[in-house]
């Protein structure tokens, strides 16, 4: 058993990064040629933001947000309603010795991103990112 040294980085390898890559584009390939016949993804573009593998590659967490961000939870049920479905389109498209169980999450990311640009906005905060006005010519000597 390999032990982990006290230095050692503890996010995702760069294993678990390619095999999310690579899953990632094929779930893209394959939501946009299959027409999955559920009345939450009729008519909706899905855009997967990040796929994130288990260490052993047996599962994949897939973070996804609907265009617009409208109906993202019915979206998202919709999405896992199908992941054997799209698990199984999924095993014909990639190369790996075990095809991953699929969950769908939504990405909270946008939401958040949107909530800090809003605090950036506030006039209150604006002001205290502003560089502080000149001195009055007093410089202290080096």
């Amino acid at each position: 058993m390999k032990r982990q040294s006290p230095h050692a980085p503890s996010g995702p390898s760069q294993r678990q990064l390619r095999a999310g890559e690579l899953t990632r584009h094929a779930l893209v390939d394959i939501l946009r040629e299959e027409d999955i016949a559920d009345p939450a993804l009729a008519g909706v573009s899905v855009t997967i933001t990040e796929v994130r593998m288990s260490p052993d590659l047996r599962h994949a967490t897939v973070f996804v947000e609907p265009l617009g961000g409208e109906h993202a939870g019915e979206v998202v049920a919709g999405l896992n309603r199908h992941a054997k479905f799209l698990r199984g389109r999924l095993g014909h498209a990639i190369a790996m010795k075990f095809t991953p169980d699929l969950k769908f999450l939504h990405d909270e990311s946008f939401d958040e991103a949107s909530r800090m640009n809003r605090l950036f906005e506030d006039p209150r905060v604006a002001r205290d990112l502003q560089p502080p006005p000149p001195s009055d010519g007093w410089k202290e000597e080096d």
